[in-house]
């Protein structure tokens, strides 16, 4: 399965590096989406925090596939100064690292508003593609529940306006089945421009995240056809599993979600979860 790349969120593993990478090892993975680490996004670290982290990272033999930055993460209508001067670090502490991705949002807009903020959200992303562009960064678009590219038409929208070399996007099943979102028809809408994905699943009728293929996120299907048409991206790992229900028949080799016992996974048995899931998956799929 060498044309999988696959990575994942390993502060869901745990906070420190040590744990991240003594976890990875274990599953045998040579990437992470670094989002917090040792205490803080890694974009909020000092200079000399981020020197150590790549160093340990280099020892380790894992690179980064993006950095999960929460960069458009915020109301359309609070300070955006600030949060650029933060974007400009994160650009900084991308080079460092040796990633030229970093992971971002299309900022929280209030809900049935999203035409009347559409100017000001498209205003924000093109300072960011600007920069980006500017500066050798390719921005991944993830889509989120809540923000103004939630659905697959806005994700679209975003796409037909700043995608290219340097603005791509990230498809995440389980956000579009939390937004109502049949992602089947996202996929469709979106294809051309998906260069990255988070895997995790997700049950419509309650918003549950469950492992991969174990939802309604069509997630086996569109892996398929991604890689069929061609597809080289990053398969990160994003559990989101922590009070999981219906584990006790999972462990039983039963696919019954939802009318199980609910056990707390600690971070290392949700990661191993995901993964294994991811793995079963990819197997079918060949």
């Amino acid at each position: 399965m060498s044309k999988y790349l696959i990575s994942g969120f390993a502060d869901e593993i745990a906070q420190d590096l040590t744990t991240q990478l003594e976890n990875l090892k274990k599953l045998n993975m040579h990437y992470m989406e670094m989002r917090g680490v040792d205490g803080n996004n890694l974009i909020f670290h000092t200079a000399d925090k981020v020197k150590e982290i790549k160093e340990r990272l280099d020892d380790a033999g894992v690179a980064l596939s993006a950095l999960g930055s929460p960069l458009g993460k915020i109301g359309i209508e609070d300070a955006f100064e600030k949060h650029f001067e933060d974007f400009k670090q994160a650009v900084e502490i991308a080079h460092r690292m040796d990633c030229p991705n970093i992971r971002m949002f299309s900022f929280y807009v209030p809900e049935g508003k999203g035409k009347e903020y559409k100017s000001k959200v498209f205003d924000r992303l093109g300072q960011f593609a600007d920069y980006a562009k500017a500066n050798n960064i390719v921005l991944l678009h993830e889509n989120e529940k809540g923000i103004y590219g939630e659905k697959a038409t806005e994700c679209r929208e975003i796409m037909d306006t700043f995608g290219g070399e340097n603005f791509k996007a990230i498809f995440d099943f389980a956000n579009f089945v939390q937004a109502d979102q049949d992602t089947w028809e996202a996929y469709e809408l979106l294809k051309g421009d998906i260069a990255y994905i988070h895997v995790k699943d997700a049950i419509k009728a309650t918003g549950q995240v469950v492992p991969a293929g174990m939802g309604d996120g069509n997630v086996e299907v569109i892996l398929k056809d991604l890689y069929a048409n061609g597809f080289q991206g990053f398969l990160s790992l994003e559990p989101h599993l922590f009070n999981f229900t219906g584990f006790a028949g999972l462990e039983k080799g039963e696919s019954n979600i939802g009318d199980g016992p609910t056990k707390v996974l600690s971070g290392e048995e949700a990661f191993a979860l995901a993964y294994e899931s991811l793995m079963k998956m990819l197997k079918y799929i060949g």
